[in-house]
């Protein structure tokens, strides 16, 4: 996108909300998720709950289609609460290998140098985040403001729970906020709840993905954005 418009979205918000998987880290970089989805489908037919998801859901190599296909199924069940703590624990396995995303840490901290509030909006685990944070030193860029997964699966994004549940927190107007997301479901939560969105798209697909959704921000690299931001408001 052009530098003046980015600069434009980036000059505005008091408050910005991240996803956590694309724009912080590559969570599953060293541990596949769709092995992560397949472990979960086979942990289903193991049970003899083969019946429970579609042909597509079972072939989707994405865990959460699968934990939200099952909680569809049978709300606030045993199986979903262990299900979902399985998916817990394989992401806080990958947050050994997570790969940090090129310039976002030095993007946090110097968002938070000059003066913006930091959030994480996402659907993985708050266990998870925290963990990762705390291995790059970020945890104070973010604390307390960390709002992901809860056992209301239904409230993950597309759903815009946890974005706000974080600028009520914070007492952010929508308009005031900027959220940073690399999946339509970001940019369909940041529309529902009002939030202006920056899409990040690390490879072409990411970004057809996003631009399909109706993206029109996107940038390939946040290293514009932590250079626009270092650069200050009149530069």
């Amino acid at each position: 996108m052009e530098i003046e418009n980015l600069r434009d979205l980036i000059a505005r918000p008091h408050v910005v909300l991240w996803d956590f998987d694309g724009p912080i880290c590559r969570l599953f970089a060293g541990h596949a998720a769709d092995r992560v989805a397949d472990d979960l489908v086979n942990w289903l037919e193991g049970r003899g709950l083969h019946g429970l998801l579609t042909e597509s859901e079972r072939k989707s190599l994405d865990p959460h289609i699968v934990l939200r296909a099952v909680d569809r199924r049978h709300p606030g069940s045993d199986l979903v609460d262990e299900l979902e703590e399985r998916l817990t624990q394989e992401e806080l396995r990958a947050t050994s290998s997570a790969m940090p995303t090129a310039y976002a840490d030095p993007l946090i901290r110097t968002w938070q140098a000059v003066g913006s509030r930091l959030a994480i909006a996402t659907n993985n685990s708050p266990r998870v985040v925290r963990t990762y944070l705390e291995s790059r030193g970020l945890t104070s860029c973010f604390a307390p403001h960390i709002y992901g997964r809860t056992q209301q699966l239904n409230h993950l994004k597309p759903d815009p729970h946890c974005l706000n549940r974080a600028l009520s927190a914070m007492g952010s107007a929508p308009s005031d906020a900027l959220m940073i997301g690399d999946t339509p479901s970001d940019l369909l939560a940041a529309d529902a709840a009002g939030v202006p969105f920056l899409g990040y798209a690390r490879n072409e697909r990411k970004e057809k993905l996003l631009r399909d959704a109706g993206a029109t921000a996107i940038v390939p690299s946040l290293k514009p954005v932590l250079e626009l931001l270092r650069s200050g408001p009149q530069a």
